[in-house]
This record gives structure tokens, C-alpha cells and sequence, in this order.
């Protein structure tokens, strides 16, 4: 039995030695795909186009603007003088943002009354949107903060009965700098690593039964879990290569720090590329032709990356739809690569999660033979 699946590893790296194309799939687009996700892959805004339109025109609504444009959140790209110019900067999509400080603004902070700002957002694009106006908070409280050091100074606070007050004070744990790199590389190392395994699973045993392999493999002294073995055996192993070649990408790269066990990253990344071999072979059951794999290979890949929470969180899905994602092994990878990469814990925590990667490659596996032994009959 041993000899038989040795002869077929061996036919399956010969064949991909041969194919240069194939050898060029396999590596070339892992550094290409992590550049790109990488960098376009944040939640991260600079250079918002904000147009500002300064009714009161003093001291103080000037110095709210510049702490504006000091951030680098936002870039002034129109100075307005009168309200039909921000309407016609937003219809126009040349800003994004438009603050408009009435007149008075200044006078009603010297009194110590509320000043108020108006911060006129385009919400076509709600997650810019959402974010901006995050910004728009941040600095405005940071500029209230100053105006009142300057109005009350410390001496007159002291001298004064002493209020009662609370301090929030922001402490992330595991990425300090709230770092969205952090956060997406390891997302994209399990779905780069999902797409891959899958399709070549699913290609190479379909590209077998249309040239008519197949079948003469079949009608010789191997067996159909020889066969299996020999066809998926190579692909697990590629697949660690994917993971341990974009890992060291992203932390050499990217400089996503490495905190936890690689003997649990082994567990994880093995459970999960298990999974990833049984939707393969399950595909290939479905597929007759290169072209149908193709097609049941997007329909599946995009729904997994969709409820994997790499870019959605799951919480935010309606209840019904929080239900699929339990099926999907790309989900507990997630929290696995993420957990031991940022935070560094072990099995006794991940454990949950390994289980359910552990069921649904021992599920996947046993329904997809089962099929592809149907398939042959």
C-alpha cells in the first residue's frame, strides 16, 4: 500500500515540475497577493477631502481648521464662502467632508456656552464615512480640551473647590498601535491558503478525469484511498509551504509580530488545510469539466471569505446568517492564526476552535470520499 501511494506522490511532483506554469501559480502570486492586501486592506483614512466653510472667521474657528489639517486626516480642499458652495463640493464629490463653523463660534466659547460645529458628511460611502466622523470626534475633543486649559489655567482650578473627575485612559492589549496591518495579514494568510488548496484539489483531480487518466489509473492494482492519498498528500504539504512561505512575508515584510507557539500554528494551519483538502476533493465529485470546478470553485471561495469575519465581523450579521459561518473552517482559522500570532496563547484556549476544525475536516473528508467513490461507480 505504502509503495502504491509513494508511486503516486511521486507521479504528482513530477508532474508539477514539469509544468512551469503550475510552479509559477504556486509561488509568484502568494508575495504578489499579500503586497496587495496588505496595503489596500485597511480601515485606516488619510486625505479626506474636506471643504470648510468659516462664518465667524476669528481666532478660534481658525484655530479649529488648523488642528483640522494638522492631523493629515484631512486635506482643505475648498474654502467656501457661502453654503450653496459646500452643497455644490459634496454633490460634485470633491470633498468629502464639510465643516461649517457659524457665526459666533468664538463669542459663545468666551462665554463658556455650547459652540455649536456643523460636519456635513457624503454617506455613499458609509465606512468613510463612519470612520471621518470617528476623526472629526477625536479632534474636536482634543481642541475642547485646550480651549478649556487656557480658559480655567491650573492656578485657578486649584484655588477653586475640587471637582470630582474621570480620566479615560486608552490601553489596547496585543497591538498597541491599533495597527489594521496587524489585523488583516494573518486574515489574509488563511484565505490566500483556502483559495489556493482548494483549487488545486479540486483542478488537478478534474483535469484527471477529463484527459482520461483517470479512469486507467483506476482500472491498475491501486485503490481508491490510495488514490485519494496520493492526490491530496501533495496538496497538504504545498499548503504548508503557502502558510510558512506568506507568514514569513507578512512578518518580515509587514513586521507583524510573532508572539505565540509554532507547534500550535502547525496544529491550526494542519486542521484547517484538512478542511481546505475536503472542500477540494468535494468539488472535484461535483465537477466533470476544468471550466465547472471553475465555476463551483468562486461560488464557494466568496461566500467562506464573506462569513469568515476577515473584514465583516460576525456579530454584525443578521442571526440566520451567523448560523453558516459555524460551517465554515476558514472562521476558527481566523481566530487560531490571529490568536497565536498577536496574543500568543496556546491550546487551552484555542482548543474550542480546534475542535470545530477537527470536525469539519474529518466531515468533509468522509462525505467527499464517499462521493468520489460514488462518482466512480
Amino acid at each position: 500500500m505504502f509503495e502504491r501511494i509513494q508511486v503516486m506522490l511521486m507521479k504528482e511532483f513530477l508532474e508539477l515540475r514539469r509544468d512551469r506554469w503550475a510552479m509559477f501559480r504556486l509561488i509568484v502570486p502568494l508575495p504578489i497577493q499579500m503586497l496587495v492586501f496588505g496595503y489596500a486592506a485597511t480601515f485606516t483614512v488619510h486625505h479626506v477631502a474636506t471643504a470648510v466653510l468659516d462664518l465667524d472667521n476669528s481666532q478660534a474657528s481658525r484655530g479649529l481648521i488648523s488642528h483640522f489639517a494638522a492631523t493629515g486626516r484631512f486635506d482643505i480642499v475648498d474654502v467656501a464662502h457661502r453654503q450653496s458652495q459646500i452643497t455644490h463640493a459634496i454633490d460634485s464629490d470633491r470633498a468629502v467632508v464639510a465643516i461649517v463653523i457659524h457665526a459666533g463660534f468664538a463669542k459663545d466659547l468666551a462665554n463658556g456656552q455650547t459652540a455649536p460645529l456643523q460636519v456635513i458628511v457624503d454617506g455613499t460611502n458609509s465606512n468613510t464615512s463612519l470612520i471621518a466622523l470617528g476623526y472629526v470626534e477625536q479632534i474636536v475633543a482634543l481642541y475642547q480640551a485646550e480651549q478649556t486649559a487656557l480658559a480655567y489655567p491650573a492656578a485657578v482650578v486649584t484655588a477653586a473647590v475640587p471637582a470630582v473627575q474621570v480620566s479615560l485612559e486608552q490601553r489596547p492589549w496585543f497591538n498597541e498601535g491599533l495597527e489594521d496591518t496587524w489585523f488583516f495579514i494573518p486574515g489574509v494568510i488563511g484565505t490566500i491558503t483556502l483559495l489556493q488548496v482548494v483549487s488545486l484539489t479540486a483542478f488537478a483531480i478534474v483535469r484527471e478525469r477529463e484527459v482520461g487518466t483517470l479512469e486507467q489509473i483506476m482500472v491498475s492494482p491501486i485503490r481508491p484511498v490510495e488514490f485519494i492519498l496520493g492526490k491530496t498528500v501533495p496538496f497538504f504539504l504545498i499548503g504548508l509551504g503557502d502558510v510558512t512561505l506568506v507568514s514569513a512575508f507578512g512578518i518580515l515584510w509587514f513586521g507583524v509580530p510573532f508572539v505565540g507557539n509554532p507547534l500550535v500554528m502547525l496544529l491550526g494551519a494542519s486542521l484547517f488545510l484538512l478542511a481546505a483538502l475536503g472542500l477540494g476533493l468535494l468539488l472535484s465529485t461535483l465537477s466533470r469539466t476544468q471550466q465547472q470546478a471553475f465555476a463551483l470553485n468562486f461560488f464557494l471561495v466568496n461566500p467562506l471569505f464573506i462569513l469568515s469575519g476577515f473584514a465583516f465581523p460576525i456579530a454584525a450579521m443578521p442571526v440566520w446568517l451567523q448560523w453558516f459561518t459555524y460551517i465554515n473552517p476558514l472562521r476558527y482559522f481566523l481566530v487560531v492564526i490571529r490568536a497565536v500570532f498577536l496574543k500568543g496563547v496556546g491550546v487551552g484556549v484555542l482548543w474550542p476552535d480546534l475542535l470545530a476544525l477537527t470536525l469539519l475536516a474529518a466531515g468533509l473528508l468522509g462525505l467527499s470520499v464517499l462521493r468520489f467513490h460514488k462518482s466512480l461507480d
